[in-house]
């Protein structure tokens, strides 16, 4: 009756292949890792974008009426949102178009959001003339 020797070889694992794969293991976490980070950067610049374009449209909602809007520029903040509307008639006038009872204004908002970002909308309302 023989018996074997642990130290044959047939059992356990080298220092040099649980060294293999740690490495291995290090490797895929990191990877992992990085995905992670990276998704929750794109989650944050979402969050972001949606937050921006909310106030712009609470800021663009509260624009006095059309036969009140005036030409100028105004400026102000919103939960943390920095704005500024421009509003400035265009000059559409064609010599071949009929006449019309509307001027459309150009209304361009630019909004800054606390952590840098930026948005910049740009519209047209019609203003009837001589503010009827």
């Amino acid at each position: 009756m023989s018996r074997k020797s642990c130290s044959d070889g047939e059992r356990g694992f080298t220092l040099i292949e649980a060294l293999v794969a740690l490495a291995i293991i290090a490797a895929v976490l990191s990877s992992i890792g990085a995905v992670i980070g990276t998704t929750v950067r794109g989650t944050r610049a979402i969050d972001s974008r949606l937050s921006l374009s909310g106030a712009a449209e609470t800021v663009l909602a509260s624009l006095p009426a059309r036969n009140a809007l005036q030409v100028g520029r105004q400026t102000g903040e919103l939960a943390g949102h920095r704005w500024r509307i421009d509003v400035a008639p265009i000059n559409a006038a064609a010599a071949d178009a009929p006449p019309s009872r509307f001027v459309p204004m150009a209304i361009n908002m630019r909004m800054q959001g606390p952590g840098g970002a930026q948005i910049q909308v740009t519209t047209v309302r019609l203003v009837p003339k001589g503010g009827e």
